[in-house]
């Protein structure tokens, strides 16, 4: 079984780009540039910005985790309710975990238009379900919550 076509020579490595110059690039931006981080890590630091202004006068909130999740779970399959989608949601510590707080990323986001009204949603979320978690009002956590 004589093959009459050659198999084609390998070229020195891989093709960076296609025939028109075009194809593979390299990022838009380079990763320390604000335009590099995704809308999660955004929305990530907005979180751990708001965490550590409150943990500067709670320090008890070093033991809880804090979590950004993209959006509520839809518990039990059961049927649905006219309730509105939360924002965040507070567990207390339990069966060898500790105390949760957690941020819903779209619901957050859906209600707000830019970063600055973001931050502050985000910030009141973080005081509420705070609150909730130590048992006190949100204007105890923090005394400049609702003043926007």
């Amino acid at each position: 079984m004589d093959n009459p076509v050659p198999p084609p020579a390998a070229g020195p490595g891989p093709r960076r780009r296609d025939r028109h110059g075009r194809g593979m690039r390299g990022p838009i931006a380079p990763p320390q540039v604000p335009l590099a981080a995704s809308r999660a890590d955004a929305f990530a630091d907005l979180v751990q910005d708001s965490v550590e202004r409150l943990e500067r006068r709670w320090p008890q909130l070093a033991d809880v985790d804090f979590l950004v999740l993209e959006v509520p779970r839809l518990d039990g399959g059961g049927p649905w309710s006219d309730e509105a989608v939360p924002l965040g949601r507070s567990a207390s510590a339990g069966d060898g975990r500790a105390a949760r707080v957690v941020i819903y990323r779209r619901p957050v986001e859906i209600r707000t238009k830019g970063r600055e009204e973001r931050a502050a949603l985000v910030h009141e979320v973080v005081v509420e379900q705070v609150a909730e978690l130590l048992g006190l009002t949100p204007e105890t956590v923090d005394p400049r919550y609702g003043e926007d």
